[in-house]
């Protein structure tokens, strides 16, 4: 499988090539194009109960579709918001993924959600992250482009909840008030993430939800 990510940073489009009977995972409508030699499928992938849980309380499509190759061929994604994706290759490792940032995964890569307790109540994606581990490769997205910032141990950083995207299941997280209410109610800066390294974080420049409301009260103007 060979992959390249085109019009990086605003407007990424995936674009993987696929041997004969490789086959990747993909979110629900992300799909943009694909070859006549892919087939697709679409299942609740882990059942219908793994299915619920992804979409209920996780934020995710409750439909997974799978491509496989039939004959080499090529497929091409991308996400609904315009920004940037990022292809992490994982050996082993663990990545929580903010909910809606997930793209598409290889097969093995397994996707759970996972409880995030109190720490997460009060933010935007809500009680659940998507845990993303083993051996593979995993395409995350974003609103805007995606940075990379890496934490060393003990290292704290501060980041507000709605440009989430990925961290390393290392780092250490708490999600809480960016200073007192005054601050959190006036200041325009809400809840962050206060995150203790080590690890890697990946954050995006945007946040869809601020952009909507900047946006929200010119439309009712109209």
């Amino acid at each position: 499988m060979d992959y390249d990510i085109l019009h990086k940073p605003s407007f990424a489009l995936a674009r993987v090539q696929l041997n004969r009977g490789e086959q990747i995972q993909a979110e629900s409508g992300v799909m943009v194009s694909m070859s006549d030699t892919i087939n697709i499928e679409t299942s609740t992938r882990g059942g219908i109960f793994s299915g619920l849980r992804r979409s209920v309380l996780g934020g995710e499509s409750f439909f997974v579709n799978t491509f496989t190759a039939e004959q080499p061929g090529e497929l091409t994604l991308a996400p609904p918001l315009p920004g940037d994706i990022e292809a992490l290759e994982l050996q082993g490792e663990t990545l929580m993924v903010q909910s809606g940032s997930f793209l598409a995964a290889t097969m093995n890569i397994e996707v759970d959600s996972q409880w995030g307790g109190a720490r997460s109540f009060f933010s935007r994606e809500g009680l659940f992250l998507l845990r993303c581990s083993g051996r593979g490769l995993l395409f995350v997205s974003s609103y805007g482009a995606i940075h990379r910032i890496d934490l060393d141990r003990g290292q704290n950083y501060t980041v507000d909840t709605g440009h989430m995207v990925a961290f390393d299941d290392s780092v250490r997280y708490d999600v809480g008030r960016s200073g007192g209410w005054k601050t959190t109610l006036l200041g325009g800066e809400g809840l962050v993430c206060k995150l203790q390294g080590p690890g890697r974080f990946f954050m995006q420049t945007r946040s869809e939800d601020d952009f909507l409301g900047w946006l929200s009260p010119k439309l009712n103007n109209k």
